[in-house]
C-alpha cells in the first residue's frame, strides 16, 4: 500500500500529518482516568495500514529537533572542533551558552541540554503511549495480533533509538517502558554511573536484537521510518561506541551489522556527494534514515537561518532574514585541503594564509560543504554590510573567510566559513528548508566497517579499500595506509554536520597514541575534563525527580 503523500514531487511520510484525535499531551501520559480502549478501536480506526502508519506519526516527532539550534544538534556540533557560534556584538550572546558549549563549561541549567533530554523523553512517552494503544486494541479483539505486530515492533525501534541517543549524551538515564510508569518518579538503573550506563546499553541492545527481523524490510515504503536496515545501523552504532559506553569493544558485531546493510544491496554511494543533501534529495540510494522535512508540511529545518549572514537574503532571494550564527572552525575547514595528511610526491607545502585562503594543494571536492568568499546577489553584485566592524579588513563587501578573528565579544559578522552542505533553495519564503535531513547514510556504513576492521588489524587491506572508496568520490588521492588520525579526519570530512563528530572524537580518545581529542585544547578552548564526555542531567529534572543522581563531576 502507498504510505506517502506526493507533494511537490516529494514523498511526505504520513507521520508528519498527525491525527488530532490520537494526540495526547506529554503531561497527561500518566493520567489513566480516560478509557483509552474506548477511544481507539477497530470500529473507528486501525482499519488499514495507512491508519496504523498515521497513528505512528507522534512517535517520530522528537526527530524534528535535529533541524534546529535548540537541542540535540548544537550539543553534538558546537561542543566539537567542527562548529562554533561566536558572539557578534549582542547577537548570539544568549546568556553565554554558545561559549560554554564551545569551551566545555556547559552547566545543568543550559537550555540546549535540558531541551535534548526533554525532547527524547517526550519521544519515549509517545512511543510508550502508542504501544499501549496498539496493544489495547489487540487485547480487546478489535485488531489481529499479526496486523499490529510489525507496527508495535517499529515503535519499539523508535524508542530504542531515543534511548541510544540518551545513552550517548547522558549515560545513566531512567528506563521507562510502560505508559503507566511515571517518568518523573523513575530512578536510573543504578546510582553508580558505570553500572547504570551498562544497563541502558543492554536494554537498547536487547530491544534492537529482538525486533530487527520484526520490522519492515521494504526500503521504498519506509522512507523516514524505522525498518530492518535502520535497526541494523543503530546496532552498528551502539557496538561502534561500546568501548566508550561499557568499557568493552564489540568490533566483530560492528562488522556483522554493517555487512547486513551492505549485503542487502539496498544502498550504494551516489556519484555526486551533494545529491544526498539537495532540496529534492528524497530517496537517495545512500539514505538509510532521514527526517523528511518540508517547508509546509514538516517544518523545523532551519540551517540556512542558523548559519547565513543577516544581510544574505539577496544571495538566495530568501523571504526571511537569516540569523548569522553557526560558523565552521578554521582548522576543520583546513582539513579539506589535501594532501595535508597525505603529501604528494613533490612534497608541496599546503595550508591557509592568515585569512584562510588556500595557499597550495588539491582541494577536496567536499569543500562545497562550506560557503566562503564574496557574497553576491543573484545578479552578481557584491552584497554590502554597512554595519561592518571597522577592524574587519574586508570592509563593507561581505566576504566570508575561514578565518575567525575571535570568539567573544566581537566575532566579525563576516568571519567563518558558513555551512552549505545542504542545498539552500533559491526563493525559499520562510525559515524552514524542505531537504530531507540525514540521520544515517551508507557512506558511514563503509567507514564504520573500515574502522572496525582496522581496530582488529591495522594492516587490514579491506579497511583501506573501504576508506579509499570514500576518498575516490571526493576527488582526492587514496591513502596508502590507515592511522587513527586519518580515519578520524576522513570521518570528519565526509560526515561534517551529520551529528557524529562529538561521538567520534570521544571514541578516538587516546587511540593509536593520539591525544584526548574531545577534551583536547583547540581554538579558544582549554583542555577539558573527561567527565564532560557526557552532559549533565538537567537541573530541572533533578528538582522534579529526587530519584535522579547527577552524573559524576557535575554539581548536584
Amino acid at each position: 500500500m502507498e504510505k506517502y503523500m506526493i507533494i511537490n514531487n516529494k514523498r511526505i511520510l504520513t507521520w508528519a500529518l498527525l491525527i488530532p484525535g490520537l494526540l495526547l499531551m506529554m503531561g497527561s501520559c500518566t493520567d489513566l482516568s480516560e478509557n483509552i480502549n474506548n477511544e481507539v478501536t477497530a470500529g473507528n480506526f486501525f482499519q488499514t495500514d495507512e491508519e496504523f502508519i498515521s497513528a505512528l506519526g507522534d512517535a517520530y516527532g522528537a526527530f524534528t529537533q535535529y533541524g534546529g539550534n535548540f537541542a540535540v544538534s548544537p550539543i553534538n556540533e558546537v561542543t566539537t572542533d567542527e562548529i562554533v557560534v561566536g558572539h557578534k556584538g549582542v547577537d548570539w550572546q544568549d546568556g553565554g551558552v554558545w561559549i560554554r558549549l564551545h569551551r566545555h563549561t556547559f552547566t545543568p541549567s543550559d537550555d540546549q541540554i535540558t531541551n535534548t533530554w526533554t525532547e527524547f523523553y517526550n519521544g519515549v512517552a509517545n512511543t510508550n503511549r502508542l504501544i499501549f494503544q496498539f496493544e489495547s486494541v489487540v487485547e480487546s479483539g478489535d485488531v489481529n495480533q499479526e496486523d499490529a505486530a510489525p507496527f508495535i515492533a517499529e515503535l519499539r525501534a523508535v524508542r530504542a533509538f531515543y534511548y541510544y541517543m540518551l545513552l550517548d549524551n547522558f549515560g545513566n538515564v531512567p528506563i521507562v517502558t510502560s505508559f503507566k510508569q511515571d517518568p518523573s518518579e523513575t530512578a536510573q538503573p543504578s546510582s553508580d554511573f558505570d553500572e547504570g550506563r551498562r544497563a541502558v546499553f543492554e536494554f537498547v541492545e536487547a530491544e534492537l536484537l529482538d525486533i530487527v527481523n520484526k520490522v519492515d524490510t521494504n526500503v521504498n515504503s519506509t522512507i523516514g521510518r524505522m525498518n530492518t536496515w535502520v535497526v541494523h545501523m543503530t546496532l552498528a552504532k551502539l557496538y561502534l561506541n561500546a568501548e566508550v559506553y561499557i568499557g568493552e569493544p564489540h568490533w566483530e558485531e560492528v562488522i556483522a551489522h554493517t555487512d547486513s546493510i551492505i549485503d542487502s544491496n539496498n544502498y550504494s554511494l551516489t556519484i555526486n556527494y551533494f545529491d544526498n543533501f539537495s532540496v529534492n534529495n528524497t530517496g537517495s540510494p545512500e539514505h538509510i534514515f532521514t527526517v523528511p522535512f518540508d517547508e509546509v508540511f514538516l517544518s523545523g529545518f532551519n540551517l540556512h537561518m542558523m548559519t547565513n549572514h543577516i544581510l544574505s537574503q539577496p544571495a538566495f532571494n530568501f523571504g526571511a532574514q537569516p540569523w548569522n550564527g553557526f560558523q565552521t572552525m578554521t582548522d576543520f575547514y583546513a582539513s579539506y585541503i589535501d594532501p595535508v595528511d597525505n603529501p604528494g610526491p613533490q612534497g608541496d607545502v599546503v595550508g591557509l594564509d592568515p585569512k584562510g585562503s588556500i595557499v597550495q594543494g588539491t582541494q577536496d571536492e567536499r569543500l562545497g560543504n562550506f560557503l566562503v568568499g564574496p557574497l553576491l546577489d543573484l545578479q552578481g553584485n557584491q552584497i554590502l554590510d554597512p554595519g561592518v566592524e571597522s577592524s574587519d579588513p574586508d570592509g563593507e563587501p561581505i566576504t566570508h573567510t575561514p578565518y575567525i578573528n575571535e570568539l567573544t565579544p566581537g566575532s566579525w559578522r563576516q568571519s567563518g566559513a558558513r555551512i552549505a552542505k545542504y542545498e539552500m533553495e533559491i526563493g525559499l519564503s520562510g525559515t524552514d528548508m524542505s531537504n530531507d535531513l540525514v540521520i544515517f547514510r551508507y557512506a558511514d556504513v563503509l567507514l564504520m566497517k573500515a574502522e572496525a576492521l582496522w581496530r582488529l588489524n591495522p594492516n587490514d587491506t579491506d579497511a583501506l579499500l573501504l576508506v579509499n572508496q570514500i576518498r575516490e568520490r571526493a576527488g582526492v588521492d587514496p591513502f596508502n595506509s590507515l592511522t587513527a588520525d586519518r580515519l578520524l579526519a576522513e570521518r570528519g570530512r565526509e560526515l561534517f554536520y551529520e551529528h557524529v563528530r562529538r561521538q567520534d572524537l570521544i571514541r578516538f580518545d587516546g587511540v593509536d597514541g593520539g591525544e584526548t581529542r574531545f577534551n583536547d585544547r583547540w581554538w579558544e578552548k582549554d583542555p577539558s575534563e573527561a567527565y564532560r564526555n557526557v552532559f549533565p542531567i538537567p537541573q530541572s529534572q533533578l528538582e522534579s525527580n529526587t530519584n535522579l543522581v547527577q552524573n559524576p563531576g557535575y554539581p548536584n
